[in-house]
């Protein structure tokens, strides 16, 4: 099992860190004036036309006959619109420290809907990572709009991973990956179409950049957890923090200040060490 991780563990800090790429190219689009719901209709339709030719094959067309895959579409098409706003007027660290609300709402409901397993010292390490968001975003001292759309983005995620539980076994992973990039752009398509903006070469490059990093980088992400088991798998998960701050730097001369950086390792921390207890039950 070992060496399976260390086989996978390549290909998933490299999706670990093409997300948040795919994000950065949102962000600047988003300072070049372009729409974020633009930014989340064409990551997802373009990330439907480059996955489509390797799941077509095993893509069953009734599965969206069934309402659970529009509510997960759904939650995550909210979610992107949420984060590509976020990031229009915020730092990209802060906007995913406090989008990392989202693991945290979806072991609550895994918990309390899914009938998942409950731990006491988990919830403490829960609430740790909780006082970190609260750091990062700090309600009433200083919060901006723009956090408040980035806690808006992990409560949909939150809903998102938890139906992505409850819906794992109906189908192969690469058709509930199309299935929401299907259901995402269906859903956005009305309004993405009504905010084209003008397609330069930079705005064109970038819109590709930012589906091309979010589709790849769950594709390698979904290949990683066909390789070793996701229990070995998920602490790597708040590798985004880390990219996400690197990517601040290199692109934006940005780094968060020193109650954000405090935020985000109380995050990173309690993340790695809720996700370890749960490796060695």
């Amino acid at each position: 099992m070992q060496r399976d991780v260390l086989r996978a563990l390549p290909l998933m800090l490299l999706a670990m860190t093409l997300i948040p790429a795919g994000d950065t190219a949102g962000k600047l689009l988003g300072e070049a004036g372009v729409a974020p719901v633009f930014t989340a209709w064409s990551r997802f339709t373009l990330g439907a036309v480059m996955i489509l030719p390797f799941v077509a094959r095993i893509m069953p067309l009734a599965l969206f006959a069934d309402w659970r895959i529009w509510l997960r579409g759904l939650l995550l098409a909210g979610g992107i619109l949420s984060i590509l706003t976020a990031l229009r007027t915020e730092p990209i660290a802060d906007v995913f420290g406090a989008f990392f609300i989202g693991p945290i709402l979806a072991y609550v409901l895994s918990a309390w809907l899914l009938r998942e397993g409950f731990s006491p010292l988990r919830v403490v390490l829960l609430l740790l990572g909780f006082c970190g968001v609260l750091l990062v975003v700090r309600p009433g001292f200083g919060m901006t709009p723009g956090l408040g759309f980035a806690v808006l983005a992990g409560l949909f995620y939150g809903g998102f991973l938890t139906t992505s539980r409850w819906l794992s076994g109906i189908a192969h992973p690469g058709a509930l990956l199309l299935s929401q990039l299907v259901v995402g752009a269906l859903a956005l398509a009305p309004f993405g179409l009504l905010a084209l903006p003008s397609f330069e070469a930079r705005i064109t490059a970038l819109t590709f950049g930012s589906a091309f990093g979010s589709m790849l980088g769950n594709l390698f992400l979904i290949i990683a957890l066909r390789m070793a088991p996701a229990s070995r798998l998920a602490p790597f998960v708040y590798f985004q923090l880390v990219a996400a701050t690197a990517l601040g730097w290199a692109v934006f001369g940005t780094l968060p200040d020193g109650l954000t950086l405090a935020g985000l390792a109380i995050l990173l921390l309690s993340g790695l060490a809720t996700l370890a207890l749960r490796d060695k039950r």
